[in-house]
C-alpha cells in the first residue's frame, strides 16, 4: 500500500529525515513514535505530499507521490486550526466532498451520516466555537472519514486532550480501523497509545537524520479494552520494548 525508500528530507543545512525506509500493507494501523523533534511530523507531511523528499521516493499502490494523492486524508493535532470556524459543524465534514460534485443535500446527508456513526448527534447546525475539544477532533475525523479514504495520516490527534476524552478516540479510531480496514499511520508521542492502537509500531531515532531504529509487531487481540488490554502481561512487555527503543535513542 504505501512504501518509502530511501526518503530524506532537510530544511536548508538541518537534516531531518535520513533514508527512511518503511513499508505499509493494505489495512495496517502503523504508529510512529520517537523523541520530541525526531521529525515524526515532517515524516507525515512528506507521506501526504504537503513537503517534497529531497532525495528517495515514495509510492502509494505503486504510483509515487507527487503532490497530495487522492483518497488521502490527514487529522492534525491543532483541530482549533483545521476546521473553519464560520461553517457549520456539517459543513465543515462535507467539505471534502465538494471536489467530487455532489449536490449540496447529498454532501450533507453523507456529512450528517458520518457525524451519526462518531458519536455526533445533534450537533450537525452547531459551529466548531460551540462544541468541546473532544467533540471538535471528533468533526475532524469525520471529516477525514466522509471521504472513504484509502490512506489515514493522524498527527498526535489526541495530544492535546484530557485522558478520558483520549481513550474514547484511541478506542473509536479501533472501531473505524475495525469495520473500514483503511491503512492508517497514527503518529504519537505517547508509548502506551502507540501499542494499544497499533498493529505495529515505528520507533524513529532523534535527530538530526532521524531514521528508523526498530520496528516492532503488535500481537494484541484485534478487539481491545482500555483497561483489560493495557492489563495483559503481552501489553506490558511491548510497551517496555517500545519505550526501552524510544530511551535508548534519546
Amino acid at each position: 500500500m504505501l512504501r518509502l525508500d530511501s526518503v530524506t528530507r532537510s530544511f536548508g543545512d538541518h537534516l531531518v529525515l535520513d533514508r527512511i525506509e518503511l513499508t505499509v500493507p493494505d489495512g495496517q494501523l502503523l504508529s510512529v513514535v520517537g523523541p520530541s523533534g525526531c521529525g515524526k511530523s515532517t515524516l507525515l507531511r512528506t507521506i501526504a505530499g504537503l513537503l517534497p523528499a529531497d532525495e528517495g521516493t515514495i509510492t502509494i499502490d505503486g504510483t509515487p507521490v507527487a503532490g497530495v494523492p487522492d483518497r488521502l486524508a490527514v487529522v492534525f493535532q491543532d483541530y482549533g486550526r483545521s476546521l473553519l470556524p464560520w461553517l457549520t459543524v456539517r459543513d465543515n465534514v462535507a467539505l471534502p466532498l465538494r471536489r467530487r460534485g455532489p449536490r449540496r443535500a447529498a454532501r450533507h446527508a453523507e456529512a450528517e451520516a458520518i457525524l451519526e456513526r462518531v458519536g455526533l448527534h445533534g450537533v450537525a447546525r452547531r459551529h466548531p466555537r460551540q462544541l468541546s475539544g473532544g467533540m471538535q477532533q471528533r468533526v475532524a475525523i469525520a471529516r477525514a472519514l466522509v471521504c472513504r479514504p484509502s490512506l489515514l495520516l493522524m498527527d498526535e490527534p489526541f495530544g492535546s486532550l484530557d485522558a478520558r476524552t483520549r481513550e474514547d478516540l484511541e478506542d473509536l479510531l479501533l472501531e473505524v480501523h475495525r469495520a473500514d480496514g483503511t491503512t492508517i499511520v497514527f503518529v504519537t508521542h505517547d508509548i502506551d497509545e502507540s501499542v494499544y492502537v497499533g498493529d505495529r509500531v515505528v520507533v524513529l531515532s532523534p535527530g538530526p537524520g532521524s531514521r528508523v531504529v526498530q520496528d516492532v509487531p503488535v500481537g494484541l487481540p484485534g478487539k481491545r479494552d482500555q483497561l483489560t488490554t493495557r492489563g495483559l502481561p503481552a501489553f506490558v512487555a511491548l510497551r517496555t520494548e517500545v519505550g526501552r527503543a524510544v530511551r535508548q535513542g534519546d
